[in-house]
């Protein structure tokens, strides 16, 4: 195989579809890769190439038996503060070392899902810094020049993915640790609400804050990753439901926030401004109202992380191995969380009584925006630069990021350009707890409209599917109804849908136990949704599209025959009312399931006429 392959979702998933690829291979080519970056400090422990070429070996045999498997073939790494069982755990502290017996829950569940781990990465000492420096293990680099840092804590995790090496990884995020990395290394960075993945298996920073996190190449990888990690642990004290169903979009009416200009700060770094601001415009062209909106209460937060009570956290998860053995942590390391022991508990009942007085501040700015657009740092620094004042730089880049766990918010970062001197710069879009694929999709509209490449390779940002309408959701309560042939965006009856003041929700796909079929002597052509236990196939484009109540009722009172209205499961795990067709009416009719959705049918059905269609058909049938 080329050793060019690029390891996003969608690539990797054409390769394997066409037959180009098999997890084999690209195991074999993913350890080459490595191998040919040498000493990068990027990992800590791997997996052997053989153990890793079994695994891949296993993951065929289990598609091969017909199990649905979302991560076929995917490699991936994480952090070295998570749980393998039998692989040592560090947390980039070699005496700190312990072998677990059991695997973090959130990895076993991408394992679940056909992922393949590579190896546990490398951080800044117990996930203490956003530089990527503080690690006994050397420190990474950011992929575009040696010269500047990775960014951390999560340093090892980011280049892995950024270099190529893996198609995503696990970081984890108290105050910033997933999203610093992801913008010195052109990355997207996922920041869950706090509780939404199982913590249990991490070894943890400040408990009450501690989130995993999601390194990808794409915000669409981000939103699988998503759909696959995203579960209630009842073993983990800390995990989290949502009081209920957050809408999976925002309005196309959106309104972002941004820091009145005597909040914003840049260090210095004119080229980060700039490419903020073309940020700001860029969201503004796509739908939102930009809204000036007081940073004050978001910054003041920020500093109680680190100048607070928090600290003593950070201690509290160590203090037994900190007592014992003084001499085992990183200088700084062991500088910031002693630091800890001044604090008393009365220190800490009025932290918390001042954060929740910020936490009352931070709603009135709430309800002058949906989302926050934020640079993710002001600035890059040197490796020079943080040894010349470790403490100071690391809380430089902690300017826009300390805020966002204690403030229960959710986020993402995305690359937002590049300066002139080829350095990367990104900016963070948050939102209130539980808004994460809302967050994500809208950062993934605003990455694809600034372009760009792939991390640190020379793979253009593949092409999202067109947000029809202009619009992906609306805030609004309702019922959401799949549609699959003729209510689609852009297909004739769609307009029955936006004339009742239907919103676009997503797209997506049903789950592989349904087939298609194109019904015969009906107008406008329509297609016939209907589900087969037991039967494997690609899965049916769908859209979910949110009506209110009334219009919901007036909608499904005049479906006529054969179709009909009933519960659709989709691949994502969820199920929704949606169109089906009444059995009967498919004597006649042709299957299409192959092409999996109504779109791809009718636009072959239209190339065939024109030269290269079974090129054509080859591609299409590979994207599924």
């Amino acid at each position: 195989m080329k050793s060019e392959q690029s390891l996003d979702l969608q690539s990797l998933r054409r390769a394997y579809t066409s037959e180009e690829l098999t997890p084999s291979a690209l195991i074999d080519d993913v350890y080459a890769r490595i191998e040919a970056r040498g000493d990068d400090k990027v990992w800590i422990h791997r997996v052997p190439r053989e153990e890793a070429r079994a695994a891949a070996e296993k993951v065929a045999a289990r598609a091969q038996a017909g199990e649905e498997l979302p991560l076929f073939g995917i490699p991936f790494a994480l952090k070295d503060n998570i749980d393998v069982a039998g692989m040592p755990t560090t947390a980039a502290c070699p005496e700190y070392a312990y072998t677990p017996e059991a695997t973090a829950a959130t990895v076993q569940r991408l394992l679940d899902a056909g992922a393949i781990l590579i190896g546990k990465t490398n951080l800044d000492q117990f996930a203490t810094g956003l530089v990527g420096t503080r690690s006994p293990y050397g420190a990474p680099s950011c992929v575009f020049d040696p010269d500047y840092i990775s960014g951390g804590s999560s340093s090892g995790s980011a280049v892995a993915v950024a270099a190529g090496l893996v198609s995503f990884a696990l970081g984890t995020d108290t105050a910033g640790s997933g999203r610093v990395p992801a913008a010195f290394n052109n990355l997207v960075g996922w920041k869950p609400t706090r509780g939404l993945l199982s913590n249990r298996g991490l070894v943890p920073a400040c408990r009450s804050l501690d989130c995993m996190s999601v390194f990808t190449l794409t915000g669409d990888d981000a939103l699988e990753i998503m759909a696959i990690v995203s579960a209630f642990d009842p073993d983990d004290s800390y995990s989290r439901r949502p009081a209920r169903p957050q809408p999976a979009a925002f309005s196309s009416r959106f309104r972002f926030g941004v820091p009145s200009p005597e909040w914003l700060e840049f260090f210095g770094d004119r080229e980060a401004e700039r490419l903020y601001d073309e940020a700001v415009a860029r969201l503004e062209s796509i739908g939102g109202r930009k809204v000036e909106v007081d940073y004050g209460p978001f910054h003041e937060a920020a500093q109680l992380l680190y100048s607070g009570p928090w600290v003593a956290e950070r201690l509290a998860a160590i203090t037994p191995f900190i007592d014992e053995h003084p001499e085992a942590l990183y200088p700084v390391t062991k500088r910031i969380i002693e630091g800890g022991r001044r604090f008393s508990a009365v220190d800490t009942f009025r932290a918390a009584y001042r954060l929740e007085e910020l936490r009352r501040a931070v709603e009135a700015e709430w309800s002058k925006m949906d989302i926050l657009l934020l640079p993710t740092t002001g600035t890059i620094f040197t490796h020079a630069e943080v040894e010349a004042e470790p403490v100071q730089r690391n809380t430089d880049l902690g300017y826009y990021t300390n805020f966002v766990n204690l403030l229960d918010l959710c986020g993402v970062a995305v690359p937002a350009g590049f300066r002139a001197n080829g350095l990367p710069f990104g900016v963070s879009l948050f939102a209130p707890a539980f808004r994460d694929a809302a967050v994500c999709r809208l950062g993934t509209r605003l990455h694809n409209a600034l372009g760009g490449h792939l991390g640190g390779t020379a793979v253009p940002l593949p092409a999202s599917p067109p947000e029809e309408n202009g619009e992906t959701g609306e805030d609004v309560e309702g019922i959401d109804l799949v549609v699959v042939g003729a209510h689609l965006s852009g297909q004739p009856l769609n307009g029955q849908l936006t004339e009742r003041g239907a919103v676009l929700v997503r797209s997506g796909r049903t789950r592989s136990d349904y087939r298609l079929y194109a019904l015969s002597e009906v107008q406008p052509p329509k297609p016939g949704l209907v589900r087969a236990p037991g039967f494997s196939g690609p899965g049916i484009e769908v859209e979910v599209w949110r009506l209110d109540t009334v219009a919901f009722g007036d909608f499904v009172a005049a479906v006529p025959p054969p179709l009909v209205i009933g519960t659709v499961h989709l691949e994502d795990g969820t199920q929704a009312k949606g169109f089906l067709c009444e059995p009967p009416a498919l004597s006649g009719a042709k299957e299409i399931t192959e092409y999996a959705g109504w779109r791809a049918y009718l636009g072959a059905l239209s190339a065939r006429s024109l030269p290269g269609f079974a090129d054509r058909l080859l591609v299409r049938m590979a994207l599924r």
